[in-house]
């Protein structure tokens, strides 16, 4: 029980982040963005003038942004199986129920976005969500595959 208390926890936990970052104005995101790419190259020792911050700032804005989508997702889709799984779920629906959800979430993340300044609803970020919930998904179940597929057959003997 507690157990599945705690995931719980930490999916809502996933998706109040998510939907923090989503409340985030147009300006507060793209400076969150461009603080990511100058902490970055900060750390990997690149001391850069102003002009070259704003040519690495270009360079990687998009591919930081759209990575921090799949990356989210992919927690989210790893905390929503792991969730899942302590209700006996039979695998091949506890992996798309879990795609689903993460699915949903990812759509009204984007259509919260369409009301917040300067943000739009992109269905292509909801792709992107998908995908990178469906790659933790994914992962997780290979990890798991024979602790998951011993549930599945101690359901299949309980019906029996």
């Amino acid at each position: 029980m507690i157990k599945k208390v705690v995931k719980g926890i930490i999916v809502v936990l996933c998706m109040i982040i998510i939907f923090a970052f989503s409340m985030d104005n147009s300006v507060a995101s793209t400076k969150k963005s461009e603080g990511v790419i100058i902490q970055v190259s900060s750390i990997l020792g690149f001391n850069l003038t102003e002009k070259q911050q704003q040519y690495v700032i270009d360079l990687f804005f998009v591919p930081v942004r759209k990575s921090a989508h799949f990356f989210i997702y992919f927690v989210l889709g790893i905390a929503l199986i792991s969730f899942l799984r302590e209700f006996s779920i039979p695998i091949r629906k506890l992996i798309l129920l879990s795609i689903f959800l993460a699915f949903l979430y990812a759509c009204s993340d984007e259509f919260h976005q369409l009301f917040v300044s300067g943000r739009s609803g992109q269905f292509s970020d909801v792709l992107l969500d998908t995908f990178g919930a469906s790659t933790g998904i994914g992962i997780y179940y290979l990890l798991f595959r024979k602790k998951l597929k011993e549930i599945a057959y101690e359901q299949k003997e309980r019906i029996s």
